[in-house]
């Protein structure tokens, strides 16, 4: 798989605006909405225990995202996404700072035994964490610590038969199997709070019209890296609040060409 393979998602996801269904954190859920509407999605958030089955069945895509979590919404999750396993609809987890705290990595390891999951997305200290292995990690943020990102992501894939996407300087896609790293990115994302978990749901509006899942999450991560670069230059010394808002208009400003020409998908022996 190359840039030319991973530029056929975005139109697809414009031309069938998939529902994502979101369970995401009360941080971000503005700016995922927004973000997922940009590209050409359809959010939904439905956080209710009373709904959250009927919501996921219907959804193209079920996002889990623990980052304000509670006891009461991690058992929303889990009725969510065990309902969205019966109907064949894919779950995105992601473990925000799993590693934090005891009840956090507890609650994104849970998610994993009792959901099939479909994609897990996270920071490298989020992965190990909910895999049981050590990285440092401060708050719902970790650095990039010392060790192989490429090899955590290998064996977490492995350990829970799902597709791993670790984020970083350069994206790391892997099945367990077929690996990918995505050069596209810019370091402004990393001063606008909830690009990590906006990323999370445009990956689940891939998974919603793309059955091959590692395929969606490299597509979703040039597509996405390549949307920040391109604000990035539009904002130009102006800071993160212009960045922010130019970064809206490129997720739906930024078309299969352009994938073309600038994707940095390169796949890993």
């Amino acid at each position: 798989m190359n840039q030319q393979d991973a530029a056929t998602g975005i139109e697809e996801v414009r031309k069938q605006k998939p529902l994502v269904h979101n369970m995401t954190n009360n941080v971000v859920t503005n700016f995922t909405a927004n973000g997922l509407l940009s590209l050409g999605a359809s959010p939904v958030m439905a956080y209710a225990r009373e709904e959250a089955a009927d919501m996921a069945k219907i959804a193209g895509a079920l996002v889990l995202n623990i980052g304000t979590l509670s006891l009461e919404s991690v058992e929303s999750m889990i009725i969510a996404g065990q309902s969205a396993n019966e109907h064949g609809v894919p779950v995105i987890l992601d473990p925000v700072g799993a590693g934090a705290t005891s009840f956090r990595t507890a609650s994104a390891q849970r998610i994993m035994r009792k959901v099939k999951v479909s994609v897990v997305r996270g920071n490298a200290a989020e992965i190990a964490n909910t895999l049981g292995e050590d990285w440092a990690i401060k708050g719902v943020d970790a650095g990039e610590g010392s060790g192989d990102r490429m090899e955590l992501a290998k064996k977490a894939a492995k350990a829970w038969n799902t597709v791993v996407v670790i984020t970083g300087a350069e994206d790391v896609v892997t099945d367990g199997t077929s690996a990918y790293t995505i050069g596209n990115g810019h370091e402004l994302l990393t001063k606008v709070t909830g690009t990590g978990c906006l990323f999370t749901s445009v990956i689940g509006a891939y998974c919603a019209v793309q059955k091959d899942y590692c395929k969606a999450a490299v597509s979703a991560a040039a597509f996405y890296g390549l949307a920040a670069e391109l604000a990035a230059e539009k904002t130009a010394n102006q800071g993160p609040g212009s960045f922010q808002v130019e970064f809206l208009n490129q997720l739906a400003a930024v078309n299969a060409d352009d994938i073309k020409q600038r994707g940095i998908v390169r796949e890993v022996e």
